[in-house]
């Protein structure tokens, strides 16, 4: 059974116990406090500080050659190809090489700064007291002295190897995720901007499949139309009739308040996009007193007669208005695409 008492026998002939070593052999929980300071072996020997500088500028370089590898191997390997790895069995080339070149980039960077903090940054520790939040004026002239004297026992503005390698890797690893942004989808491509409206292009009963006239348009009736050209032959037509579908209505111009959708109208019959702007639902109920079209969906109220602005309901903005006249041949037709998106808001509208 071992005692905390110090023995006699352990001290030179004629030596007293210190009283602080008493209080530590009989409190077992006191602070034994800060053992001696051993010098590493890279800071007493130059040749030892510079092959922990090039361990470190390697770690780095390393890095950074991981990086560009990434980046290759989202460029050459196709997503479907698939290889024999010992011993993992068959992998997909892509995701292996991904996933190992992005492991050592990332893992070297950090190998190498511990491998700096521990061999070439100074080790000595510091006993620093606590003290209150708000630092005294003092305190904060100390601390830039600490951060000046740290700079320098750091080596970071003599070692110029290690700051313009880590430099090196800290820029290119970044890239890492710019590239994966690619493998999020296609390109952006300005498809919801654009309709398959046209100037020219003739309106389509979507019942008949005829080409509408003015007189096809009574006052008080909905009628849907969609482009000419586009049919369900057409192998995009989901996509397209899905921006392209229009509803037409006739009002007396006189109860048209809006003058920029009596300039777009024919003889008072106008023409808006049916897809509501709040998610996207088919508008297909109209009120002729009111001229009041009301989605289904989540009941957004729009008003035909006053620039199809919202009056009711969770659609943020008024339905897009196509401008239409009527050809040498008596046909209503297009004289443009919508002037803005159709459907629901998106972060690029503008």
């Amino acid at each position: 059974m071992s005692s905390n008492r110090i023995s006699d026998e352990n001290l030179p002939s004629g030596q007293e116990p210190a009283h602080g070593e008493v209080e530590r052999a009989q409190d077992p929980f006191a602070d034994p406090g800060l053992p001696a300071h051993r010098p590493r072996i890279q800071d007493i020997d130059e040749r030892a500080a510079k092959r922990s500088e090039r361990a470190v500028a390697f770690l780095f370089t390393l890095s950074m050659l991981a990086t560009v590898g990434f980046i290759a191997s989202f460029v050459i390997f196709p997503v479907d190809k698939i290889v024999y790895i010992w011993p993992f069995g068959h992998v997909s080339a892509l995701n292996f090489s991904l996933g190992m070149t992005l492991g050592v980039a990332l893992f070297a960077i950090g190998a190498g700064a511990i491998h700096w903090a521990r061999t070439l940054m100074s080790d000595e520790e510091i006993v620093q007291e606590r003290h209150p939040i708000e630092a005294t004026p003092e305190v904060a002239a100390q601390a830039k002295r600490d951060f000046l004297i740290g700079s320098a026992e750091s080596g970071f503005g003599r070692r110029k190897l290690i700051r313009n390698t880590m430099f090196g890797a800290l820029a290119m690893v970044p890239l890492s995720g710019v590239v994966l942004l690619r493998d999020l989808g296609p390109l952006p491509e300005d498809k919801l901007r654009k309709t398959f409206w046209k100037k020219g292009l003739l309106l389509i009963n979507q019942n008949t499949s005829e080409p509408l006239r003015p007189e096809d348009v009574t006052v008080g009736s909905l009628t849907f139309a969609q482009p000419e050209g586009l049919d369900e032959h057409n192998e995009n037509f989901n996509n397209e009739i899905a921006k392209a579908a229009l509803m037409i209505v006739r009002i007396q111009p006189e109860e048209i308040k809006d003058k920029r959708e009596l300039e777009w109208s024919y003889e008072g019959i106008v023409a808006y996009s049916k897809i509501c702007t709040h998610v996207g639902c088919p508008i297909s109920l109209y009120e002729q007193q009111t001229h009041h079209v009301l989605c289904p969906c989540h009941q957004s109220t729009f008003d035909l007669s006053d620039g199809a602005r919202v009056i009711f309901g969770p659609a943020g903005h008024a339905l897009p208005q196509l401008r239409i006249g009527v050809n040498g041949e008596g046909y209503l037709y297009a004289l443009g695409d919508f002037d803005e998106p159709v459907g629901p808001s998106f972060w690029e509208r503008g």
